[in-house]
C-alpha cells in the first residue's frame, strides 16, 4: 500500500481529527505535500515504505492530537465545567477522571458534528473522488474549523492578541490567522468555562452555608458540614436532573 496525501487524511479522518490536523497551521497544505513526497521517495528509488514503517509514522504523527483535540475543540470548555460541577458536589473522585474525560470525549464529538460533517462534505469526499488535491482539502477543512473557532471567540479577546502581534486590522472574520485566533479562542474558552462553573457552585454553596450554620447554632463545631451536606446537594442534584441539565446546557452554549 502507497502513502501518499489520501492515505495521511483518511488515516487523520478515522482517527476523528482530520479537521483539526489540516487546520493545525496556515502553511499546513505545503507541510502535507512535502511530507507525502519525502515519504514515497525515503524507500530509496522512489519506492514506498513497508506497512510496517507506514503505521510506525503515523502513530508519529498521531502524537500531536491529542494537543489539537484539546485546544482548537468544545473539549476544554466541557472538561474544566464537569470537574467544577464534581468539586461543587464535594465528591473527590466521583465521577473518576475517566468517566469525565469519556463524557467530554463524547459531548465534544456531539458539538462538533456540523464541522466534521461539513469538512467531510466539502474536503474529505471531493479529495476522496480525486477532485481537489491534498492543498485545496487541507484549506477547505481549515476553513470549516476556522468558523467554528470565530463564533466561539470573542472580539475583545482576538483584539487583545491582535494588538499584542501588532498585526493589521483585518477585512473580515476569515482574515484572521490562526496564529490569533487560536490563543484567543482557549481564553474565550476558559472564561465561558468558569462563568458556566460559577453559576453551577452557587446552589451547592448556599447549601454547605446553610448546613454549617446549622451545626454551628447546634454546638457540632466539631462535626464537619461536607459530611451532612453532601447527601443534600446529591438529592438536589438527582431531584432536579443536574446530569441532563449540564450536559444540555454545555451542549446549547455553543449555539449562542
Amino acid at each position: 500500500m502507497s502513502i501518499d496525501g489520501r492515505f495521511w487524511l483518511r488515516a487523520a479522518a478515522l482517527t476523528g481529527g482530520a479537521g483539526l490536523l489540516c487546520a493545525a497551521t496556515p502553511a499546513f497544505a505545503q507541510a502535507a505535500d512535502g511530507l507525502s513526497r519525502a515519504v514515497n521517495e525515503i524507500g530509496g528509488d522512489g519506492r514506498p515504505l513497508s506497512l510496517s514503517l507506514q503505521i510506525l509514522v503515523l502513530m508519529s504523527l498521531l502524537t500531536v492530537l491529542p494537543s489539537l483535540l484539546l485546544m482548537m475543540t468544545s473539549f476544554t470548555r466541557i472538561i474544566i465545567v464537569l470537574s467544577i460541577l464534581r468539586h461543587a458536589l464535594g465528591l473527590q473522585q466521583t465521577p473518576p477522571n475517566q468517566v469525565l474525560v469519556g463524557l467530554s470525549l463524547f459531548l465534544s464529538l456531539f458539538v462538533m458534528q456540523p464541522v466534521i460533517s461539513e469538512v467531510n462534505r466539502v474536503a474529505i469526499e471531493p479529495y476522496g473522488q480525486e477532485q481537489i488535491d491534498i492543498g485545496e482539502a487541507v484549506s477547505r477543512s481549515g476553513d470549516a474549523l476556522h468558523g467554528f473557532m470565530m463564533k466561539q471567540t470573542r472580539k475583545t479577546d482576538l483584539m487583545m492578541f491582535a494588538k499584542i502581534a501588532r498585526a493589521p486590522a483585518y477585512a473580515s472574520p476569515k482574515d484572521v490567522p490562526f496564529s490569533i485566533l487560536l490563543p484567543a479562542f482557549v481564553t474565550s474558552e476558559l472564561k465561558t468555562a468558569f462563568q458556566i462553573g460559577f453559576l453551577i457552585f452557587l446552589p451547592f454553596l448556599v447549601i454547605d452555608l446553610i448546613v454549617a450554620s446549622a451545626l454551628m447554632s447546634l454546638g457540632m463545631m466539631m462535626l464537619s458540614p461536607t459530611i451532612i451536606s453532601m447527601p443534600f446537594k446529591l438529592l438536589l442534584f438527582v431531584l432536579v436532573d443536574g446530569w441532563a441539565l449540564t450536559m444540555g446546557s454545555l451542549a446549547a452554549s455553543f449555539g449562542t
